[in-house]
């Protein structure tokens, strides 16, 4: 038996079998450097692991996380969900497009789908269950809604693209997720709008002993939370600050929103928020860090050239091919979060995009778009997981729910793949190399 299939048997069977994903790269790793090379190259091991993650773009991810949580403990879901309320009023449907609405805007800090879902379902269950909607409707909506915190910057996952892919502009990739993660929104709220009215969940009128917000009142005390996309994404725009110093003014804008204006952090409550955003960066550090055994072992071996070259020979149609990546992308998806899916399947993916000259910030659009989508679809869908933990029901009950939105963002894919001056223009409006 070669050695690539030595150690793609090695990381499938690990993981079967239940090994964390980080360890079973990294063991994965270790069998085919034996099994290939040389038990001496081993020896390789911790450098490789440190050249994995000694890269100053990443800097930006433990931030970013961090930023999430601080954001989420702030109240600020809460306040974005008061103002949403106050627009959109009393109707079939509203509170869902609220749900929708809030958990975007949320997506534009965090760049988190799991602390994005938890935000808003511990703020949004509670009303719309009183409303009458159903709790495993509800929890996946929530769900599927957090999953465009992948696309809409900052974005953790295009962060790592970035990195993965030589060339890409993380600016330009930024700017590209924008638009597509507003259609995906928007894609989700349309069943949901359909069958909130077909259903006659929540009336035209206020529920018993709730008053709707005032909009000039709920504007002000929303006001912090929305221009914290602005910040974001005009500081990177003027040039004022790069993406990783972005994550620096980021974290620093949500402390100061906490502390001083919406005041429901103290300095006490930092420490905790440091270390729990320190445990999950730990997490995807490990991750990316033991996935360079693997991508080394793999890149020495031939492994991923030959497997490119075998996907490539499935077929001369371009067209057909992306269709064949994009299903098993989604079957990945629906097993491994995206870090993992990252590094594992670009170094495979890259000879193959740059065979048919797909653009890569396109290509990489249409990989967030497909992650996102395996975020809600079970059997391992992590913002389902949260989500249904929050409403305290199981997650088989929400498989129907999840079906019908993953048709709609699959709509949503579809436009992006045939029109990619849906994810094009707006890099190319701003002059980032496209």
């Amino acid at each position: 038996m070669s050695p690539d299939l030595w150690m793609i048997l090695a990381f499938a069977g690990l993981l079967v079998a239940g090994v964390p994903v980080a360890f079973s790269l990294g063991l994965a790793g270790a069998v085919g450097i034996v099994a290939g090379l040389s038990p001496g190259m081993l020896a390789t091991l911790g450098t490789n692991t440190y050249n994995s993650i000694a890269k100053y773009p990443l800097i930006a991810i433990p931030l970013f996380i961090l930023t999430g949580l601080v954001f989420e403990r702030s109240g600020v879901a809460l306040r974005l969900v008061r103002f949403a309320q106050a627009l959109i009023g009393p109707r079939h449907g509203g509170l869902a497009l609220v749900a929708v609405l809030v958990c975007m805007i949320m997506g534009g800090m965090s760049g988190s789908g799991p602390a994005d879902a938890a935000a808003v379902a511990m703020v949004m269950l509670p009303s719309m269950t009183r409303a009458g909607y159903p709790k495993p409707f509800s929890a996946t909506l929530i769900a599927a809604s957090a999953s465009t915190a992948i696309l809409i910057p900052p974005s953790v996952a295009l962060i790592l693209y970035s990195i993965v892919v030589p060339g890409v502009d993380l600016r330009a990739l930024f700017a590209a997720g924008l638009f597509p993660g507003i259609l995906a929104g928007l894609a989700l709220l349309v069943p949901a709008l359909l069958v909130s009215k077909r259903f006659g969940w929540e009336g035209g009128t206020p529920l018993e002993g709730a008053e709707r917000p005032r909009v000039g009142e709920s504007f002000k005390q929303a006001l912090p939370a929305l221009f914290a996309p602005v910040l974001i994404l005009g500081g990177l725009r003027s040039g004022l600050f790069t993406p990783t110093e972005a994550a620096v003014v980021a974290v620093t804008y949500g402390v100061l929103v906490g502390l001083f204006l919406t005041r429901e952090i103290g300095l006490k409550d930092l420490w905790g928020l440091f270390g729990e955003a320190a445990v999950i960066s730990g997490v995807v550090m490990l991750i990316i860090a033991l996935a360079g055994i693997f991508a080394w072992a793999g890149t020495m071996l031939g492994t991923f050239r030959d497997m490119a070259e075998w996907i490539i020979g499935l077929s001369d149609n371009g067209v057909m091919l992306l269709i064949l990546i994009m299903l098993a992308v989604l079957a990945a998806g629906m097993l491994l979060d995206a870090i993992s899916i990252y590094l594992i399947l670009m170094p495979i993916l890259i000879p193959v995009m740059q065979h048919f000259e797909w653009n890569p910030v396109w290509f990489g659009i249409l990989l967030a778009m497909n992650i996102a989508i395996g975020q809600f679809t079970p059997p391992v869908a992590v913002n389902l997981m949260v989500t249904t933990e929050v409403a305290r029901i199981r997650l088989e009950q929400t498989v129907g729910w999840a079906l019908l939105f993953v048709a709609a963002m699959a709509c949503a894919l579809a436009l992006v793949a045939v029109f990619p001056g849906i994810a094009l223009w707006l890099p190319r409006v701003l002059g980032y190399n496209v």
